[in-house]
């Protein structure tokens, strides 16, 4: 269990089964036509050009059935029907025994088309589950076996056998195993990191895709109250003054009324959403700290003290800069303090020092810190602790390693570099300042990436634009 417990987007992950369904039966089709010509052009060069003593009749057989099995696909099925995980095992299955009954009929490990037996391990290796890759990686393993013992042997029309020394099929079988070995385990390891990445980029995008549509509507609600403001105060203003004029016509006088209370409810709703409003030309920038504030505030009363500290750093400019309020840095840091409240015993310590040249935020709790064996692949998607007895502190967490992924992400957009750490390294200067901080992660920005007075991002000054249609 890694110190990650962010609330993950709803991404309903997709297992090995999942993915599998994602191959068309049409391209297994077109492989295996392709199987079919070179299985096909190999047997008429060998018989025709090297005068081979082949079993034709069985050898077309053997390609035969491939061909039928083809064509059944073809008239059966429709091109874009999805092949699901046991559709998909017994396709492969099939081309593996296909192609071990055509190597029994022509040699064995004699004939150097073995390597061939690799082909269908390593696109299960890719595409199946790990299950169904060891069933045809033992499959494999077994018809070489076989095969190294029990083929029908190559012959010339003079009669004279073609077989390679013992020690060399000796060696063609070792090597075969490995191969058949290592290429599936390396296939499997790459194609489900490449999964991994895939799946937790897709929960990026979804998490920012989420803030940034929380900043949106927040805009539009403070355009609105910002719009609505003056004409409710006129209508305000209006209604009182009737009121005063219409008091020998009560039933006038109290429609007046009913409008100057409707008027005050609509402003009282406006403030109240307004004050999730984020997004108006005036707020796109904001200081330093108010961000900061802002990231930490779900998680201010959740029973962990947050102690916040900002100050430049010795002999650099006093005030505190103002910085893009972007939906990955808030969304980034956020996701950090969570992790950090999760995981504090009491105290949770945010700090932002400046330069002229950097923007530094340091994130500490005085938690346990991070498992040592993993602190460098922290930020590495579905990254987790294995259980270890009396070490797992929190038992009922145990997330997927997405939420400190999501944040380093997030922020590494936004141009900061992350560093993460433990205080008790003595080479942390932290544990100085605080003797019982346990983890440390340090969000690094230089000055001009996010300053919103200067540099190329800062924010045009003036008046809102109008809302348009």
């Amino acid at each position: 269990m890694v110190r990650d417990t962010m609330a993950q987007p709803d991404l309903g992950l997709l297992s090995g089964q999942q993915r599998s369904s994602w191959i068309r039966l049409r391209t297994m089709i077109v492989l295996r036509w392709v199987a079919i010509v070179g299985q096909l052009t190999a047997i008429t060069i060998a018989e025709r050009m090297y005068s081979l003593q082949l079993e034709l009749g069985l050898c077309y057989l053997a390609v035969g059935i491939s061909v039928i099995g083809n064509l059944i696909a073809i008239f059966v099925f429709p091109e874009n029907k999805r092949l699901s995980e046991s559709a998909n095992l017994m396709m492969v299955l099939f081309d593996l025994l296909q192609l071990g009954l055509l190597l029994f009929l022509t040699g064995g490990l004699n004939n150097p088309f073995a390597l061939l037996l690799l082909g269908p391990v390593s696109i299960s290796a890719a595409v199946l589950t790990t299950r169904s890759t060891l069933l045809l990686g033992a499959t494999a393993i077994i018809l070489v076996t076989l095969l190294s013992d029990y083929h029908l042997p190559l012959r010339t029309d003079d009669g004279f056998l073609l077989r390679i020394p013992d020690i060399f099929v000796f060696g063609n079988w070792i090597a075969l195993v490995i191969a058949i070995c290592f290429i599936g385990a390396y296939s499997r390891r790459v194609t489900s990191e490449m999964h991994s990445m895939s799946d937790a980029l897709a929960a990026t995008q979804m998490a920012l895709a989420r803030e940034q549509k929380l900043t949106d509507l927040g805009g539009v609600v403070a355009a609105a109250a910002h719009e609505l403001g003056t004409p409710l105060a006129t209508i305000k203003l209006t209604s009182a003054e009737l009121i005063e004029e219409l008091d020998d016509k009560p039933d006038l006088r109290d429609d007046a009324a009913l409008i100057r209370e409707q008027a005050d409810r609509c402003r009282d709703i406006l403030r109240d959403m307004g004050r999730a409003g984020k997004d108006d030309l005036h707020l796109r920038q904001a200081p330093l700290m108010t961000v900061v504030y802002e990231a930490a505030e779900p998680h201010a009363h959740r029973g962990t003290t947050i102690h916040y500290t900002h100050s430049p750093d010795a002999g650099d400019e006093v005030d505190q800069p103002a910085i893009l309020r972007k939906p990955e840095i808030i969304h980034g840091l956020r996701n950090l303090i969570q992790n950090a409240v999760d995981f504090a015993h009491a105290n949770v310590w945010v700090e932002a020092h400046w330069t002229t040249d950097t923007i530094t935020i340091r994130i500490l709790d005085d938690g346990q810190g991070f498992p040592t064996h993993i602190l460098g692949r922290i930020g590495d998607p579905f990254v987790r602790r294995r259980r270890s007895g009396s070490d797992i502190l929190r038992p009922e967490y145990e997330g997927m390693g997405l939420g400190l992924f999501i944040a380093k992400t997030l922020l590494e957009r936004s141009g900061a570099e992350l560093s993460f750490a433990n205080a008790n390294d003595p080479y942390n200067t932290a544990r100085n300042e605080h003797p019982h901080v346990g983890a440390v992660v340090e969000v690094a920005w230089k000055r001009d990436a996010i300053d919103a007075k200067s540099g190329r991002n800062a924010v045009p000054k003036g008046q809102n634009q109008p809302i348009t249609a």
